[in-house]
């Protein structure tokens, strides 16, 4: 079966017309499925289903929606349903007995799409997959557009997409949208502009009233900090923190090779510079970070790639590092100091023309 599977995609990335064909059949069998596997299903208004980054965590405005319904009286008798890929690692959600935690894309998972009233997502959905008209789906989204997304894209380096495709798949998506959270009216209007909403008529579905996830960044506690500080085994280390975040780069991908990092920073020049003084910690794309040594700077640098909510790691964190990625957007409301260290720009501004201009 692998073989067959490797042998169409070899075949597919050669064929436009094959590939569509190919992905227009797969998605109405999978739509059909969703049929069937939902017949009978009324919609629920007081269940809501939670879900982040296609269930890989609990982080993010969900979470913070989440947080917030189930310490609140109002929705005491809400049904609240968490979809993640590895459920078994946040079962203690459970102990909220009004949650439960289910498989992501199982039976499961699309019965319950189906019968909740709610839908509080930060990621894009299979386009098989729609809401009834009597469901409402927020899209929380995860970042702050600083780079192209979706129809703004004037180039797309990816072998098995089209720039046609993959904008009628954003359009696919829009039709979907319910509401449409924004930070910012900068922010708003790229949302507007990437999803074609104004074409489809659905501008008035943006709500501009900040991330939810950002409540954190003004009510944490000291108690939070010793938390994830004992989290990360560095409860006793009295050196201050820099925390290292760069943007995910599509050309660390290697054909045949897998996911690679060139190391654009000298950590070992860091480690003797400021050792004695700073531990980095350093969140790489999770496929990155399978390739990094993080053994080779052992007390210094820390792989923080699997601690599923960011906002743990701004709270203690007294200098951040980044590039593109729009952490600086949250972390800034902590008004602590950032270094934009964007040794690629000229490449990633103009030959990829991600950045917003």
């Amino acid at each position: 079966m692998n073989k067959i599977k490797a042998v169409a995609l070899e075949i597919s990335k050669k064929s436009v017309t094959l590939r569509n064909i190919i992905r227009e059949t797969v998605n109405l069998l999978k739509k059909i499925k969703y049929k069937i596997n939902t017949i009978g299903q009324k919609v629920e208004d007081k269940t809501i289903i939670f879900c982040c980054f296609n269930g890989k965590s609990y982080s993010c405005s969900p979470k913070a929606i989440y947080e917030y319904m189930s310490n609140n009286k109002t929705y005491e008798d809400y049904k609240f349903v968490w979809s993640f890929k590895n459920p078994e690692k946040y079962k203690e959600l459970e102990n909220n007995n009004n949650t439960i935690v289910i498989k992501h894309n199982s039976k499961t998972y699309q019965k319950y799409l189906a019968k909740a009233k709610y839908w509080i997502f930060n990621y894009k959905i299979p386009d098989y997959i729609y809401p009834k008209k009597n469901q409402v789906f927020v899209q929380c989204w995860h970042g702050t557009p600083l780079k192209r997304l979706g129809c703004d894209l004037i180039h797309f380096d990816n072998v098995l997409n089209t720039m046609k495709g993959m904008k009628k798949r954003y359009k696919i998506e829009a039709s979907k949208f319910t509401y449409f959270l924004s930070p910012s009216k900068f922010a708003s209007e790229k949302f507007i502009s990437a999803w074609n909403l104004k074409e489809i008529g659905k501008e008035n579905i943006i709500i501009e009233e900040g991330y939810p996830r950002n409540d954190f960044l003004f009510n944490f506690t000291e108690e939070d900090k010793q938390k994830i500080k004992q989290k990360l085994g560095i409860e006793k280390d009295e050196r201050k923190i820099i925390l290292y975040a760069p943007t995910y780069r599509s050309n660390q991908h290697q054909t045949g090779v897998g996911y690679v990092y060139k190391e654009e920073v000298d950590f070992e020049r860091l480690q003797k510079e400021i050792g004695q003084d700073y531990i980095i910690l350093f969140r790489p794309h999770y496929f990155i970070a399978n390739v990094f040594d993080f053994e080779k700077y052992k007390g210094f640098v820390y792989n923080v790639s699997d601690i599923d909510d960011i906002n743990e790691l701004y709270i203690i964190t007294d200098l951040l590092i980044t590039d593109y990625s729009s952490v600086f957007f949250d972390f800034a409301n902590l008004k602590r100091p950032m270094i934009f260290y964007m040794y690629d720009l000229a490449h990633y501004r103009d030959e990829s023309n991600r950045i917003l201009h």
